[in-house]
């Protein structure tokens, strides 16, 4: 088997995790070979019945056919191939596997990701427009998680501009969540990328997403707040994009307003207060920027 059948089949089973992978990988990269059944106790920590719940998974003909499901309806990067980003190869426990629709060259892209509460109010609904409109360009793809809210405007501001979007789901691409976005993951998939850490047929579990999170920190070279409680996924995201070294910016709200607590917490922090559109091209490459303000 080669190595990227490999670790696509390894992502498939159950009872090694995130952490699990890692350490396969870790091993298949300092050793240049995949690992013997019989070193697999010594890479993997967790229980024996753990263990021995991947082993049948691996061997079993339902993750065979888990493969040739996801061949046939995804696109499918490892962490093996040359198209992986390097900017999200070197996080913490990168995705080894990324199942995809759309343009994968835009991974590449040097991107800003903008994340906030799904809950968004007017003050929210108004400001980011603003402060988006000369971002939206062809160079600097927006990159989100679809989410109610903030996510759902962010892509919508980005498609509207005709500039590319790149949507992280907490679900398997066949689902859409919520529900209501259907049309707008479709367009993402059309105009942009719709990435995934999770096979066809996965289901919206509340765990997925903040793991999700760590792919949208690690996509990102610069990273947007928009409204954001005290303890919200947002600042999970934030935090994590802080960890990788990527530029942290908030749009700063009333001091009165629990959504805009995270926010004006991170800006006390030291996160860049954003204003204007400039407050964010700022922390971004010249040669974007003076593209951008030509566009």
């Amino acid at each position: 088997m080669d190595d990227r059948s490999f670790l696509l089949r390894i992502h498939l089973c159950a009872g090694i995790g995130i952490k699990g992978e890692t350490k396969i990988y870790n091993f298949m990269q300092q050793n240049k070979r995949q690992p013997q059944v019989t070193e697999l106790d010594k890479i993997l920590t967790g229980t024996k019945s753990d263990l021995q719940h991947f082993l049948a998974d691996f061997h079993s003909n339902s993750t065979t056919q888990k493969m040739l499901v996801n061949q046939r309806h995804n696109g499918i990067i490892t962490i093996l191939d040359p198209e992986y980003p390097t900017q999200l190869k070197e996080t913490f426990e990168p995705p080894i596997i990324l199942f995809y629709q759309g343009n994968l060259s835009l991974m590449k892209e040097t991107s800003l990701a903008v994340v906030g509460a799904r809950k968004m109010t007017s003050y929210g609904a108004d400001v980011l427009p603003s402060v988006l409109k000369d971002v939206c360009t062809p160079q600097i793809p927006i990159v989100s998680g679809a989410a109610t809210g903030v996510d759902s405007l962010a892509h919508r501001l980005a498609l509207k501009a005709h500039a590319p979007t790149i949507a992280v789901i907490g679900t398997g691409l066949d689902r859409t969540y919520p529900k209501d976005n259907y049309e707008l993951q479709a367009s993402i998939a059309k105009k942009g990328l719709v990435l995934s850490e999770y096979e066809i047929g996965q289901k919206p579990l509340p765990y997925h997403f903040p793991l999700r999170n760590r792919i949208i920190a690690g996509l990102c070279y610069s990273l947007l707040v928009v409204e954001a409680k005290h303890h919200s996924g947002s600042l999970i995201t934030a935090n994590l994009a802080l960890q990788e070294n990527r530029n942290v910016l908030a749009i700063p709200g009333r001091i009165d307003s629990s959504l805009s607590v995270g926010c004006n917490e991170l800006i006390q922090a030291g996160a860049k207060p954003v204003l204007n559109s400039r407050d964010i091209l700022e922390y971004f490459p010249n040669s974007l920027t003076n593209q951008s303000s030509k566009a």
